[in-house]
């Protein structure tokens, strides 16, 4: 594709996003502004579970200007969206974290056609640390804290570490640490968040499975089994998307010297006091590197920034104008809009939307 071309085909995109009434259709519209036509064919995504309320507000919203088209979303977790986009059986994977870039992207070329794996932000949320505490509605928690409770070294509720932040509420009996047992991106968000904003206390590595086990711990499988477990129990706490988390009780985390709870603006004040992650990727994979221990006034650093993994070579060019299609779509401030009602999520910024719509326009077809 010419440079010419290329700048044309980001500044359509800009402009479809720029419009509450974005369609989605085909990103290869004429450079005459004529109305691209409607795409059709079938995609078929699958992986995190937080993503999957605003994913079926993208697919409704796109379908209903894209008749022809289909888009299928299997929820499962982020691990089993990044293993179906890398083995091919996924034409877009939903993660939770960003692909690592020597060990998933520099594995890609086969399923991506001689290309390569890439990221596309396009859901930022609040991690909420739900709580099941009979009589407590509010609770204040340090990071410090946090990790102490996922750690197992604070185990019950009336332990000095949290009474002293939460000094109105009648607290007592044992804790339950209820966590994600599968492989889970939000999982890696939530111990990121951990190792770095207390050091000090979690002593374990970032992962995608979480790395504590013991007796009073419950895994769970999924986002809603975690939210399931929580709302069973009593003295239970655990983590899981914002959105999903209902009618529980969600920590204020101390960010500086107040605290803050976990809202879409203080998630999106979050990403705004984060930069670009661009150590061993390309222009086009745009990959957050959140900053866990800002101080920013009504940031809230537990966050996930979601992404669409795509490839940038696809072996058809109705494949890859409908995977084009579709992700300027999710990236539009309609689609953004969309996901922000159905999940609770932040929309991203003019900023990065600028940034994503590029990385989409280098969406091509094989040969």
């Amino acid at each position: 594709m010419t440079a010419a071309a290329l700048a044309g085909l980001v500044a359509l995109s800009l402009a479809a996003c720029g419009s509450d009434n974005a369609t989605g259709g085909s990103s290869a519209a004429s450079s005459s502004g004529s109305a691209a036509p409607a795409l059709s064919g079938t995609l078929n995504g699958g992986g995190s579970s937080a993503q999957d309320k605003a994913q079926q507000a993208w697919i409704a919203g796109f379908q209903t200007t894209n008749p022809d088209a289909t888009i299928n979303y299997t929820k499962s977790d982020s691990g089993a969206g990044r293993k179906g986009l890398l083995d091919g059986s996924l034409a877009f994977a939903g993660t939770d974290a960003a692909l690592d870039p020597t060990k998933e992207i520099a594995t890609s070329g086969t399923a991506c056609q001689g290309g390569k794996a890439i990221d596309l932000p396009v859901y930022i949320s609040p991690i909420a640390i739900a709580f099941n505490v009979p009589g407590v509605t509010e609770l204040n928690l340090s990071a410090d804290t946090v990790a102490k409770i996922f750690s197992g070294a604070v185990t019950t509720w009336n332990d000095p570490a949290i009474t002293a932040d939460n000094p109105k509420a009648t607290l007592s009996g044992p804790i339950t640490v209820v966590y994600r047992s599968d492989d889970s991106g939000t999982t890696k968000n939530f111990t990121d968040y951990l190792k770095k904003a207390a050091p000090s206390v979690w002593n374990y590595d970032v992962t995608n499975t979480f790395p504590v086990t013991k007796d009073t711990f419950q895994g769970q499988n999924g986002t809603s089994a975690v939210v399931q477990g929580i709302q069973a129990g009593t003295g239970t706490i655990g983590y899981a998307d914002a959105s999903a988390v209902g009618s529980l009780g969600k920590v204020s985390v101390k960010v500086g010297s107040a605290f803050v709870a976990p809202t879409a603006a203080a998630a999106a004040a979050a990403v705004d006091a984060s930069k670009r992650d661009t150590d061993g990727r390309a222009d086009n994979d745009v990959a957050i590197k959140i900053d866990r221990t800002t101080t920013a006034a009504g940031a809230y650093p537990a966050i996930l920034v979601s992404y669409l993994g795509v490839c940038d070579t696809y072996a058809t060019a109705a494949q890859a104008d409908l995977v084009k299609g579709y992700a300027s779509y999710v990236v539009s401030s309609a689609g953004q809009d969309q996901a922000a009602k159905a999940a609770g999520s932040a929309p991203i910024s003019d900023t990065l939307r600028k940034d994503v719509l590029s990385a989409i326009a280098t969406i091509k077809a094989k040969g």
